[in-house]
């Protein structure tokens, strides 16, 4: 049975910030909706995009699916992505109020299910299991992740990992998360392996380029959770380390914008 106290903290954790997420975020790499279709077997895919959140990993399937749903259980997140989806037209795309153990959606009716930077928040057996249900014979499940941060500057990203373990630290000794639960994204593939809900479970590693000035890389520490968890608690700036590290980027990379190389790594099964 589902500890519902860590799925309520897990989902309130991402709380209060869709607008920055979306803002600083990185977008999936093409490559990646090319990959799936190839190994699904399937140019018009119906997918599923488990722990949707802004839209980000949802809206890049509108080019080729023939249907998209993200299943998005944060409110606030979920309310962007349905803004973002209206501003721009797209028909084919809806998001629904839903868990990665209980999406509310039919057996078989995937092609594909994505789970984009969201796995480790996400109970696995329950997840695979459901994942399992809605995909078709041969349809694929597809659990992606960048590394944090990208390559971009060796000062920079110094700098970003400090600001990003005091925050943990400060997390952890003032007991502001006891509810919180996260797996491991180092025990993915082998948690899929040991699943038994899928025939071939292998991965694949993506290369992608963005830019980025200062600026967004400190907006990248924001969009995670930890940070904002703290923010939520009300501490500081200051305190967390964030106004040291804006001053630090500045002082690096300037005012312009470089290009990030991002890391992507795709654990995958076939049903």
């Amino acid at each position: 049975m589902e500890d519902e106290s860590h799925i309520s903290a897990n989902v309130e954790r991402f709380s209060g910030f869709a607008e920055s997420y979306d803002k600083f975020r990185p977008r999936p790499p093409a490559a990646l909706v090319e990959m799936l279709v190839q190994v699904a077997g399937e140019s018009h895919p119906a997918v599923v995009d488990i722990g949707s959140g802004t839209g980000l990993s949802t809206l890049i399937w509108t080019g080729c699916a023939r249907g998209v749903i993200g299943v998005e259980p944060n409110a606030d997140m979920r309310a962007h992505a349905e803004r973002r989806a209206s501003d721009v037209g797209i028909s084919i795309a809806r998001f629904v109020d839903g868990l990665s153990t209980r999406t509310g959606l039919p057996a078989g009716f995937a092609d594909i299910v994505t789970c984009s930077q969201a796995l480790h928040w996400m109970e696995p057996e329950g997840t695979f299991a459901e994942a399992a249900r809605i995909l078709r014979d041969g349809g694929v499940f597809a659990a992606y992740d960048c590394d944090w941060p990208p390559t971009l500057n060796p000062q920079a990203e110094q700098a970003y990992n400090e600001c990003l373990a005091h925050a943990a630290e400060i997390e952890r000794t003032r007991h502001l998360s006891r509810e919180v639960r996260k797996w491991s994204k180092e025990g993915h593939l082998e948690r899929m392996r040991r699943s038994g809900r899928f025939s071939y479970v292998s991965e694949a590693v993506f290369h992608h380029v963005e830019e980025g000035d200062a600026e967004r890389l400190v907006g990248i520490a924001l969009s995670q959770g930890g940070i904002e968890t703290l923010l939520k608690h009300g501490l500081s700036e200051d305190e967390i380390g964030i106004t040291e590290l804006r001053s630090t980027l500045r002082r690096v990379l300037g005012t312009r914008a470089v290009p990030w190389f991002w890391s992507y790594r795709v654990r995958f099964g076939v049903k």
